[in-house]
């Protein structure tokens, strides 16, 4: 993602702010949250399993679609899911990015007892930005990322529930969505970014598919992460951003994420929300400096990443799942 996204087009805003009813963005307010009792269910997450799976994603090298490491890593995660038990569908498709560039786009759509009507989605973007465009060596911006924390955490942790599933732990139905294509975007135009969560949008795998609600994990990896509440998930799912800040709280990790509206970050989610889907983003967003340090540099590799942060995020996962 470019820094652009954290504060989108006006013309965007004002089209999501319509469709949801919202107030102006200028307003800092937040629905209040009141911790629950202590929760007592018994937590099967392990933050080693999600390091380990960021790990592996990582030695494949960059992403970046259409090399070889891509598709090696694509391979890998089906394979992962399938082993879950998951029933896996693959969207694959030719993309033209804002460059001009033909990229090969796919798409990893894993379904967990597909027999039940609710459903929740849980996505991240599996795919590495090709340029490390933010770094402050200007000699790097044209090295890819190995992106660990901006891709490789939401997919890792999302693998690790995958497993839950899997086993049992969590019974309802669950889909996970890993998008392609998120990460080859460019200052000043939305449209270049979240390519795959738009054809996934466009072209449902599952005719008339359209989960009750969606939770996108983007650079939830990294040390210090502080996860505020973006803005446009506040305003297309306030009650389900409600859930998951109280359920959080609850386990204790109230300090990592804060209950305050953060900015305004033009995700995946977006796309989802366009059409139709509830749905909030979990990311990483820094009041004093906004996206981590690392984020699209050279320096987003495994020394960013923290299993307490990835233990934060996957419990309060695997609690609101369970719920």
């Amino acid at each position: 993602m470019n820094i652009i996204r954290t504060l989108v087009s006006s013309t965007l805003a004002a089209t999501l702010l319509l469709s949801c009813g919202a107030g102006r963005k200028e307003s800092r307010d937040s629905a209040a949250v009141t911790p629950d009792s202590k929760t007592t269910q018994t937590r099967f997450f392990s933050a080693d399993s999600a390091y380990a799976n960021i790990v592996r994603q990582v030695s494949f090298g960059p992403r970046v679609p259409g090399t070889p490491a891509h598709r090696a890593c694509g391979d890998w995660l089906a394979s992962r899911l399938k082993g879950f038990g998951a029933e896996v569908m693959e969207q694959k498709a030719e993309l033209t990015t804002f460059d001009g560039t033909r990229i090969p786009m796919r798409n990893i759509f894993a379904r967990f007892n597909p027999e039940a009507e609710k459903r929740t989605l849980l996505l991240a973007h599996w795919d590495t930005r090709p340029w490390a465009d933010n770094d402050p060596d200007p000699a790097l911006h044209k090295t890819p990322i190995d992106g660990a924390n901006d891709g490789a955490s939401g997919v890792g942790v999302l693998l690790e529930l995958a497993r839950l599933a899997g086993e049992g732990h969590i019974s309802h139905g669950i889909d996970i969505l890993l998008c392609d294509a998120e990460d080859w975007g460019t200052e000043n135009n939305d449209e270049s970014w979240a390519m795959g969560a738009r054809y996934f949008v466009n072209h449902p795998p599952v005719e008339g598919y359209m989960p009750q609600t969606a939770i996108l994990l983007d650079m939830v990896g990294a040390h210090g992460a502080t996860f505020m509440r973006e803005y446009f998930s506040q305003q297309a799912a306030p009650a389900l951003a409600d859930k998951i800040w109280a359920t959080a709280a609850s386990l204790g990790h109230s300090a990592m994420f804060v209950n305050r509206m953060g900015s305004a970050v033009n995700d995946d989610h977006v796309e989802l929300i366009k059409g139709g889907i509830p749905a909030i983003d979990i990311i990483d967003y820094r009041e004093d400096s906004g996206f981590f340090s690392g984020w699209h540099t050279t320096a987003d590799n495994m020394d960013c990443i923290s299993r307490e942060t990835l233990e934060a995020v996957g419990t309060t996962m695997e609690t609101f799942l369970g719920n």
